[in-house]
């Protein structure tokens, strides 16, 4: 049947499937665009259903703050295309939308329901992969960002005090976490199997060495504690030379903040997203 090029366009808008298959599923229906829009609709959860094993390796990391609540969300796509495509963005800021007027804290099927549109568009699997949801306390300060490329995402709480210097602190503490992206908030956090499988590698790297395997076992011990002690400041945050003073660390700036604002100041939740970790 002959099909007219403002139908085909008219479908095309509505569906966002390609002017050839909004014209096959046209002749398809009979020239029906309820029909046609159906059909295509049930293609594209076809072909999403064939990708739902396929990796999502690429997306964005989405913050934001409404009152004394703070919500980061990561969706995850298949390519670096879509993840800079325009309806991509406007779907991470939906899931935000819903998260704060529904009061959700983890992610729910709403959320995963929202992506379902956008996925039989493009074709493309699609996750919300993490809700990370903070209430900010009262005399608290709390900062985000978003790195450039979108792929990593910080959320940094300090209490004791809401002053402007802590505001300026915390934010500079998710600049010092997206640079260094410590793997652990403070040496209390890091278990002991992690520390007992990094103390087997060193001892191993001191018994390889020419210059270390030949020393007294006293002094192969102290050797081995000053590398778990370095290692240790190295993965964990309070830990690490800040970003901006590289001859203090986090905690010791945490302090001197404390003393310029004249307030007992702690670090309260804090959230890193890199995409994909």
């Amino acid at each position: 049947m002959d099909i007219k090029a403002s139908d085909v366009k008219a479908l095309r808008e509505q569906t966002g499937a390609g002017m050839m298959e909004c014209k096959k599923a046209l002749i398809e229906t009979n020239g029906d665009a309820n029909e046609a829009a159906k059909l295509l609709k049930e293609k594209g959860l076809a072909a999403v259903a064939k990708r739902a094993g396929r990796a999502t390796a690429e997306g964005r990391i989405f913050v934001r703050q409404e009152g004394g609540k703070i919500a980061m969300i990561e969706l995850t796509c298949e390519t670096d295309f879509v993840a800079k495509n325009a309806d991509f963005i406007a779907l991470g800021d939906k899931l935000l939308d819903i998260t704060f007027a529904k009061g959700y804290t983890k992610v729910e099927k709403e959320h995963t329901d929202l992506l379902l549109e956008l996925q039989t568009k493009i074709r493309e699997n699609m996750s919300v992969t993490r809700l990370a949801v903070i209430t900010v306390p009262d005399n608290a300060a709390a900062a985000t960002y978003v790195h450039s490329d979108f792929k990593t995402g910080v959320i940094t709480v300090v209490k004791g005090s809401s002053d402007d210097k802590v505001k300026e602190f915390a934010y500079d503490c998710c600049l010092h976490l997206a640079a260094f992206t410590p793997a652990f908030i403070k040496q209390e956090d890091v278990p002991q199997s992690y520390i007992d499988e990094q103390t087997a590698i060193f001892k191993g790297q001191i018994e390889q060495d020419e210059k270390t395997a030949s020393k007294p076992e006293k002094v192969k011990e102290g050797i081995l504690k000053g590398k778990i002690k370095k290692h240790l400041a190295e993965i964990c945050f309070v830990d690490q030379m800040f970003v901006k003073d590289d001859k203090k660390t986090v905690l010791a700036k945490l302090d001197e903040t404390a003393k310029a604002v004249g307030a007992d100041l702690a670090f309260g939740d804090i959230v890193l997203y890199v995409l994909g970790k």
